[in-house]
């Protein structure tokens, strides 16, 4: 029998080269716009921002985005967005500015502390309509019901997870991404291939779900380093934004496991690109995790290309499948070399005494390590980011 699920998505998704104009529509009935943009990319969409002065509405810019942004400086801009009161919020950037978009939409009408909705449906509702464009092909931010800020004091990434985080609507332009830089269009696109990978094998993969993991895999791994060596190339970057789209429509029904877990105390700590973190995590922790769930590697192996499909049956023996499975492995290990993303924490300061504290705190993140197909204690966490430094 096929367990439940629930899924939920954007009311509408809009997905294509030239779909951004398809914003004005989306705008009709709205008349205040707090337009939430990434400064980094502010030149890359100058079309996106005369489609929303062109509405002839009022329009409150706010460009204050950094990676994860920190609570404190979320708390900062609440009094800001009361004053102006929007009826529309619109995220334009990378995961960050389409995050920090959606709990400005949550802050417009509530004084609930940000303190207060970290975790699991604790946001019980959102007033402004809330519209997401990404500019790179890697968070899904633009689909899921999450949003992840940095608590300063605890050196560590916190979520918030909800419903009324999904954006109504969600508007996916590879031509949005095309100036997207290499490290970036690396670092994002491994970042979407985790979320797929993750959501395939961990304890809550699901049918409904798979055919979104499975897919996203064949793309981006089909088409992340095309990208990265010419950001020109529309075929890649449309096939890395639905790669990305499809890893985003995992994580709510689904979501990540331990390599999320594990970037968390990265990034709060020594400020490690999220996409980065994952790349040099992610085939530790698959080696780590195959036991629990080596066939379900081969089906990863058999979407990367490679194997071929169906050469490796449930029937055949432990051995066959896990060297199948281990291609799989080696292949995320490949693709990481090949996109000139950073291969050692200790690139980023990283050292063997920091290990230990970093474990205990990744562990504590239960959220995602509960889904998680093997069970990863504080030791065996200190492990893997021993075979990362």
């Amino acid at each position: 029998m096929i367990k439940p699920i629930q899924l939920r998505q954007p009311g509408v998704i809009e997905f294509g080269v030239g779909r951004r104009e398809t914003l004005r529509d989306h705008l009709s009935g709205v008349t205040r716009i707090l337009a939430v943009v990434d400064p980094a990319v502010r030149p890359a969409i100058d079309d996106v921002a005369q489609i929303i002065e062109s509405t002839g509405r009022v329009v409150e810019w706010i460009t204050e985005v950094v990676p994860e942004p920190p609570i404190h400086e979320v708390e900062r801009l609440r009094s800001r967005v009361r004053a102006f009161a929007p009826d529309c919020v619109i995220g334009i950037g990378g995961g960050s500015a389409i995050d920090l978009a959606k709990i400005l939409s949550i802050l417009s009408t509530t004084d609930e502390p940000v303190s207060g909705i970290l975790g699991i449906d604790l946001v019980t509702t959102r007033t402004p309509r809330l519209i997401a464009l990404p500019t790179t092909s890697g968070t899904g931010s633009e689909v899921t019901p999450i949003a992840v800020l940095t608590d300063t004091d605890a050196a560590l990434k916190k979520g918030v997870v909800s419903r009324y985080l999904i954006p109504d609507v969600a508007i996916v332009d590879p031509a949005l991404t095309v100036s997207s830089p290499a490290p970036v269009t690396a670092s994002t696109g491994i970042d979407a291939l985790t979320h797929c990978i993750e959501a395939f094998t961990n304890v809550h993969a699901h049918p409904a779900v798979d055919i979104y993991a499975l897919e996203g895999i064949r793309l981006i791994a089909g088409h992340v380093a095309r990208a990265v060596a010419d950001g020109t190339d529309l075929t890649a970057r449309s096939a890395m934004a639905l790669g990305s789209l499809y890893g985003g429509l995992c994580l709510g029904p689904v979501n990540t496991a331990a390599v999320h877990a594990l970037a968390y105390p990265l990034g709060g700590s020594f400020k490690v690109p999220h996409g980065v973190a994952n790349s040099m995590l992610l085939p530790h922790v698959m080696r780590f995790n195959l036991p629990a769930c080596a066939l379900r590697y081969v089906r990863v192996a058999e979407a990367m290309g490679v194997i071929a499909p169906g050469i490796v049956l449930e029937s055949d023996s432990r051995s066959k499948i896990e060297q199948a499975a281990s291609a799989a492995v080696d292949r995320v290990v490949e693709l990481s070399r090949e996109c000139g993303i950073p291969r050692s924490l200790t690139e980023f300061g990283v050292r063997q005494a920091d290990i230990d504290t970093m474990a205990k705190a990744a562990v504590l993140v239960t959220r995602l390590m509960n889904n998680n197909p093997r069970t990863m204690s504080a030791a065996q966490a200190s492990e893997i980011y021993r075979q990362a430094l």
